[in-house]
Parts: C-alpha cells; sequence; structure tokens
C-alpha cells in the first residue's frame, strides 16, 4: 500500500532551538507528526486523544500548545505557521506539476490529431488523383482479359464476345495513345454502338475477317435482339 507520509522541512539547527528543545523534551515531534496528517489543523477537543496516545495528561499537552509559542490557536483548532505554509507549498507544486502534465497529455493529443486529420487529407487527395487521373489501357485496372471480363458480370453486356472487344479497345488506346478515366464506359460505349449498328460481336460469332456466326440458326442474343428493336425504331 502507498505511504501518505510526506518530509517536511525544518531548519538545521532546530535542534538547538529552545522552544524546540521544550517541544522534544515534552512531545518529542509527536503535534507536528499528527498535525501534517490532519492535513496542517487539528480541534482541540481532541488534546485527550492525543494525550493518550502518548502516554501523558491532557496539562502537559495544553502546556506545550499553550505556553512555546509553538502553534497557534483559533476557533477551536490549533496549528503549526510554518508546517502550514510547508503544506500549502506541497500543494502548490502538486497542482502544477498536474498541470503540466495535462498540458503535456493535450499538446499530445492535439498533435496525433492533427497528425491523422493530415493523413486523412492526403488519403483523400491520393484516391481522388487516383480517380481523376486517366491511363492507357494496357495501364488500367482492366489490362487482363478476366479483369475486363468480369467488369461486365451482371450488365446487358455479358454476352459480348470479350476477347474481339479486349484486343479492339486494346490495339486503339495503343496505336491512338489515347488515354480514359473509366475504360469499362469506354468499352461500354463501344459495344452499345456495335449494338446500335448491327454490329455487335457476342460471344456466339466466331472472330475472323468477316465475323459470321457459328450456327446461323442459334437463337438470337439479347445484344441481336436489342440491335433489331433499335434499327426498328
Amino acid at each position: 500500500m502507498k505511504s501518505n507520509s510526506y518530509y517536511f522541512s525544518h531548519d538545521y539547527n532546530a535542534a538547538n532551538d529552545t522552544k524546540v528543545l521544550f517541544l522534544r523534551h515534552q512531545l518529542d515531534w509527536y503535534l507536528i507528526e499528527q498535525l501534517a496528517n490532519a492535513g496542517g489543523k487539528l480541534p482541540l477537543e481532541l488534546i485527550p486523544v492525543l494525550a493518550m496516545q502518548m502516554h501523558c495528561t491532557d496539562v502537559k499537552v495544553n502546556g506545550v500548545l499553550m505556553n512555546f509559542g509553538l502553534f497557534t490557536i483559533d476557533s477551536g483548532e490549533f496549528w503549526s505557521e510554518r508546517l502550514q505554509n510547508h503544506l500549502e507549498l506541497r500543494l502548490k507544486l502538486s497542482e502544477s506539476g498536474k498541470t503540466g502534465a495535462n498540458n503535456r497529455w493535450a499538446n499530445r493529443v492535439a498533435i496525433g490529431e492533427a497528425n491523422a486529420k493530415e493523413s486523412k487529407v492526403k488519403e483523400i487527395k491520393e484516391k481522388k488523383s487516383k480517380v481523376n487521373s486517366t491511363t492507357l489501357f494496357v495501364d488500367s485496372e482492366v489490362n487482363t482479359i478476366e479483369k475486363f471480363e468480369q467488369s461486365f458480370i451482371g450488365t446487358q453486356y455479358e454476352v459480348a464476345n470479350f476477347n474481339y472487344y479486349f484486343e479492339v479497345i486494346k490495339n486503339w488506346s495503343d496505336s491512338k495513345g489515347e488515354k480514359k478515366k473509366d475504360w469499362i464506359a469506354t468499352a461500354k460505349n463501344w459495344m452499345a454502338r456495335d449494338i446500335t449498328n448491327g454490329k455487335f460481336i457476342d460471344k456466339n460469332y466466331k472472330i475472323n475477317q468477316n465475323a459470321t456466326r457459328v450456327n446461323s440458326n442459334q437463337q438470337l442474343s439479347y445484344a441481336e435482339r436489342e440491335a433489331a428493336r433499335r434499327n426498328s425504331l
């Protein structure tokens, strides 16, 4: 258990002071120690208890309090002015230390929050930079046939012949130096234009010079039906 006792200063030659000699002879600093433990002041009505603890009489304790000028008595209490000054100084030092610790903690929290905010802003800027940047098709996030095809799952264009459109768009980007922010959107526009013009290449087409159907009796794909509908408007 942590000790609650504290050191309080006294003059190096205090032991030779006449008043202190009387005190040491009578009570051996006991009253000072009890005052320090009590926060600096004790009620006079506690004298019988103190006398009992020191194995002496009430008269002896009263005599030390009243006769040697070592204690101040007022409003039913007694205390040592010097001890009071020491306790007040210790309290100020303690509060100052707590204030300093709180300030240091607040500074660390403020610095941490500032760093976190700066990091978040940097992250947002980097994301915006990536979103707003244009790239060649070969440098995009869909620069493999697998990633390219996966981007169309669940859309009306998932029946497309992705080997064909992948190569066409890649070659167009390479030959023209074309850069786009969203290559999938570009591919969808390309496919939509082919549907409108009746040139859409789906998975049922053989990729050759004439782009003929493998089996002309096969059921029309969604893309072909869409193209037919558009052409009939």
